[in-house]
């Protein structure tokens, strides 16, 4: 007998959340509940196993559904696919940072729910060895710092105190398994946790100031106290494998004293 997949609804258009519900059952899904505020959708989310949640972007309540997403990720990973009528750039551009499976655009449309919830299901699923590019977006909850300063980030002896929602959290150095750059922004990566800062990756290490953390490529640093296995074109830590950059290779391996 086959596992129902479990989805939550987050939808304040109580008719729109009625309907895709309906939808959703019709294809064999099972809708666990339907929240139109974040705090609702966190605690069904804390309480019932969730394999998948549908979110609109602008829902009642102090939270959006952005925020919504943060935290539910904050609790466990799951596969998101965001509803929006808004397509404007900012809100495209706060939405991905929670790398979301799918983006639909209202009026939602059989076809076009059908392939987003089976495209998030199969690629949420898929071997993080099959898709090495992305690997890093699935595992560890996801967190968003606060603040865009060095100020978020607080060192103190072999720990961090890292600004998360009004308050810092600790993270002892030596957890971190790596960090990934994304421009403006980098994760830093724990086994438990993903904590997205907004400082690029060369302020980040300058401010954690841990040797044991290097640059093996323009994207990835990784704890060389974290390393599993390593050859000249990749490292692999106890999550992930990363690779080693052209430019990097030489430094990486003189912490080796590698010939």
């Amino acid at each position: 007998m086959e596992t129902p997949i479990n989805i939550l609804i987050v939808e304040d258009e109580a008719l729109l959340a009625m309907d895709l519900g309906d939808l959703l059952e019709e294809e064999g899904y099972t809708v666990i509940g339907t929240a139109n505020n974040g705090p609702q959708a966190l605690r069904l989310h804390q309480t019932t196993r969730v394999d998948l949640a549908l979110c609109d972007i602008f829902i009642k309540g102090e939270w959006d559904g952005i925020d919504t997403v943060q935290r539910l990720l904050g609790e466990r990973p799951i596969p998101i696919v965001f509803l929006t009528a808004m397509t404007d750039r900012v809100t495209l551009d706060r939405a991905m940072k929670t790398f979301p499976a799918a983006y639909l655009i209202k009026p939602i449309t059989v076809p076009g729910l059908r392939a987003a919830v089976e495209l998030a299901l199969r690629n949420f699923t898929q071997p993080l060895a099959a898709r090495p590019e992305r690997a890093a977006e699935q595992g560890p909850a996801l967190s968003i710092a606060d603040g865009a300063g060095p100020e978020s980030i607080l060192p103190i002896d072999e720990a961090v105190f890292i600004k998360h929602h009004d308050q810092f959290v600790k993270i002892a150095l030596n957890d971190i398994e790596y960090l990934e750059a994304d421009g403006a922004y980098s994760t830093l990566v724990t086994l438990s946790h993903r904590f997205v800062i907004r400082l690029s990756m060369s302020l980040v290490l300058t401010r954690l100031n841990f040797p044991r953390l290097v640059r093996i490529h323009r994207s990835y640093a990784i704890n060389l106290n974290r390393i599993q296995t390593f050859t000249e074109r990749e490292v692999s830590l106890s999550t992930q494998t990363l690779p080693v950059g052209r430019l990097f290779k030489s430094a990486f391996l003189s912490h080796f004293n590698h010939r």
